[in-house]
């Protein structure tokens, strides 16, 4: 048997209470569901405080075979906060090329919380990535604001592009790899 990813859609700020849910009324359920998130520094009345938001707000990825999807899709459906499977309920593909890369990206290589990345600036003062969630996405970086240390970065999914910014921790001078 093959294994897949597939997307449901959910209710936005709603994703941990659907996992939750769904998995409260299907304790058996073999099938894996991934909510991949990422730490972000904010600023709130004149403090930094790290938060946590997701890095597909309303999106969910399961990873399981298609008999399984096809065995457990109508409890996926009468959950509370379900909107739809993609790309549609009627036709449930699985993902594939640069949208399965995209989402692995965040499910497997950074783990459930994509944390900062290790970064420095060249001597033309264009963001070098070390390690973490940015390394692998340079080409899709769009703007970098040094203050804030956030990289914003240019996403497509299911024929649809969104930004979302990635933080990054700046490295020293002498941290620098040498080439």
């Amino acid at each position: 048997m093959m294994v897949n990813y597939y997307t449901v859609q959910v209710k936005t700020r709603g994703e941990e209470k659907y996992i939750r849910l769904f998995r409260a009324l299907n304790p058996d359920c073999p099938i894996e569901i991934y909510f991949p998130k990422r730490k972000i520094a904010v600023r709130r009345r004149g403090m930094m405080i790290q938060t946590t938001p997701a890095v597909f707000p309303g999106y969910l990825f399961l990873e399981t075979e298609r008999e399984i999807l096809n065995r457990y899709r109508w409890q996926f459906r009468r959950t509370v906060g379900f909107f739809r499977f993609l790309k549609s309920n009627r036709n449930i593909q699985p993902l594939s090329g640069r949208d399965l890369e995209t989402v692995l990206h965040f499910v497997k290589k950074t783990g459930p919380l994509a944390g900062f990345s290790k970064v420095y600036f060249d001597e033309n003062d264009r963001i070098v990535v070390v390690d973490g969630p940015l390394a692998g996405l340079e080409g899709n970086i769009v703007k970098v604001d040094k203050r804030k240390k956030r990289a914003k970065i240019k996403l497509d999914l299911y024929d649809d592009s969104f930004t979302l910014d990635l933080g990054f921790e700046l490295m020293e001078q002498a941290a620098r790899p040498r080439h």
